[in-house]
């Protein structure tokens, strides 16, 4: 990934701050947002000690003028914007004890706005400055797809996700990508599951070396990833 420039937003912790060091350690210039100056920062530095570089900017990806400006600095960096992965979230409550019908109307509202409006604003706002060969990759999760108790709208606004991944797949001629990675320890899901510095190569099998037929809007849950590894 030598000279290619990577958009990350919410890569200040968890998956996206593995993401973002494991594309850089590939060769990348990676640019990298979140709501949180300061744990982006501490992101960006650990980049930097090991030898990657990084330009950070801190966004609300609901706020699509962030976004707008975020794809400006970052196509300014490099001419044109390689890849993008629209990775930013919030989950509103105790993972699994949300159920729907008890969900506010706020939480209902952020959740659409942060995890599904963000990813449309996302990707948006990454067009007009894109390279031709670009990947756009959108993190969800199984909720998405399948029934489980307790995860509200969260589980909807991952959904929606999906289907901006989707549509962008259909009606653009870039590859776009859904990335499942299973159950992550993370700050929303707890201390169980993979280590996201064990997805993040997920991530970057993802960029560089996933078929195109994989790349249709489809999503790319961890036992394809696993499957291609075998094979290779």
């Amino acid at each position: 990934m030598d000279g290619k420039t990577v958009v990350i937003t919410g890569a200040s912790r968890g998956i996206g701050q593995a993401v973002a060091a494991e594309v850089a350690k590939a060769g990348a210039h990676v640019v990298i947002c979140a709501r949180s100056a300061d744990s982006l920062e501490k992101s960006a530095d650990e980049i930097r000690d090991a030898g990657g570089t990084v330009t950070t900017k801190r966004v609300d990806v609901r706020d699509e003028y962030d976004v707008e400006h975020l794809m400006e600095i970052a196509a300014s960096e490099g001419g044109t914007i390689d890849a993008v992965i629209a990775n930013a979230g919030v989950y509103h409550g105790e993972t699994g004890h949300t159920p729907l019908q008890e969900e506010s109307y706020t939480a209902l509202d952020d959740h659409i706005n942060t995890n599904a409006r963000g990813v449309f604003a996302t990707l948006r706002e990454a067009i007009p400055h894109l390279a031709d060969d670009a990947t756009l990759l959108v993190t969800s999760g199984v909720v998405a797809r399948g029934t489980a108790e307790g995860v509200g709208s969260y589980a909807v606004s991952k959904a929606a996700a999906e289907a901006v991944a989707r549509g962008f797949a259909a009606d653009t001629e870039y590859d776009v990508g859904v990335i499942d990675p299973g159950l992550v320890a993370t700050e929303l899901n707890g201390p169980n599951g993979h280590e996201p510095e064990d997805v993040a190569e997920q991530f970057r099998w993802a960029l560089e070396e996933a078929p195109a037929d994989d790349l249709d809007g489809s999503v790319i849950d961890r036992r394809t990833f696993r499957k291609a590894q075998r094979d290779q």
